[in-house]
């Protein structure tokens, strides 16, 4: 009985698996760019900028502050960074029950010739959040937990978008 079990555990895993594969999914794998180095404006940047920054890792030389715009491939400007805070929800008696967190990026990639490589392009992010008056400080928590997590996700398509920037080196 158990080795009957066992088998067709197996099977289930090997039909999963050639279904997968046979899908297309694939991992996310780690992003290739056309560029090999990057200048981010402004210098030094909000907590988005200091976020992107890292998550370059090794792909891409991320220029230091100091360094003149001319010794990179590309130039990321980021124009608007906003924070945004709205309610959506109150009860019958006017208080506040539920409120939209909101992060909008407005961002665009040129070279240093000024050739616009991705025009004025905005990002937005949004999340909902309950509020209740006796738990305020657990929700104040809350809220930054969510704003970071936004940031992340804006960081994670601002990748994205770069590594599908077609550059050519100028000879």
């Amino acid at each position: 009985m158990q080795r009957r079990s066992a088998l067709s555990l197996l099977g289930a895993v090997s039909l999963t698996s050639v279904a997968l594969v046979g899908c297309g999914f694939k991992l996310r794998g780690a992003q290739s760019y056309n560029f090999e180095t990057i200048a981010v404006q402004p210098n030094p940047g909000g907590s988005l900028v200091i976020e992107l920054r890292r998550s370059f890792g090794g792909a891409v030389k991320v220029l230091p502050l100091k360094e003149p715009l001319k010794n990179a491939d590309v130039i990321l400007e980021i124009l608007q960074e906003t924070r945004e805070k709205t309610v959506v929800g109150v009860n019958s008696s006017g208080q506040v029950r539920e409120f939209q967190l909101r992060i909008r990026l407005r961002f665009r990639v040129r070279t240093p010739e000024g050739e616009e490589l991705v025009p004025d392009t905005e990002i937005l992010q949004k999340r909902d959040l309950s509020f209740n008056e006796s738990a305020s400080l657990a929700k104040e928590a809350e809220e930054g937990l969510l704003y970071r997590d936004m940031q992340s996700d804006l960081v994670q398509q601002l990748l994205r978008r770069l590594a599908a920037v077609k550059y050519a080196a100028q000879p």
